[in-house]
């Protein structure tokens, strides 16, 4: 994400984070913990996310965010199985399934597209936010 916000610097463009601890239970600490095991442990080094973190959040279940109800109901599924690494209730068929599901949204607020999270390469998603930011 460092390098699509670093390519798109001077663009009308930004990326939000939202941890969520749903899946394998990997974000078990607090807002702020997160950010430091994201500077000093995963990737660590000093990491420096370029990217707006917002507080953790549920993206699925009963206590699922209604922003991520609006996208989840907006683009279709990634996946088409169930993992057994979720922790959530109840499952339902469209909700994200790991960590880095990636939604990209238009000036206006529409959801434009849904990104399965083994999408990591940045290329793969610049000709969509090119198509956005030409609109």
């Amino acid at each position: 994400m460092n390098a699509l916000a670093e390519f798109y610097v001077d663009e009308d463009f930004v990326i939000l984070g939202f941890p969520c601890n749903q899946f394998g239970l990997q974000e078990p600490g607090n807002n702020s913990e997160i950010l430091n095991d994201v500077r000093y442990v995963r990737p660590g080094g000093g990491f420096e996310p370029l990217m707006t973190f917002f507080e953790k959040i549920d993206v699925n279940g009963n206590n699922e965010h209604p922003l991520f109800t609006f996208l989840k109901s907006a683009c279709e599924t990634t996946f088409t199985e169930f993992d057994s690494d979720l922790f959530y209730e109840p499952l339902r068929i469209g909700d994200l399934q790991w960590n880095f599901e990636k939604f990209l949204i238009s000036r206006d607020g529409k959801p434009y597209s849904r990104y399965h999270p083994i999408v990591v390469d940045p290329d793969a998603l610049k000709d969509d936010i090119n198509t956005l930011l030409n609109a």
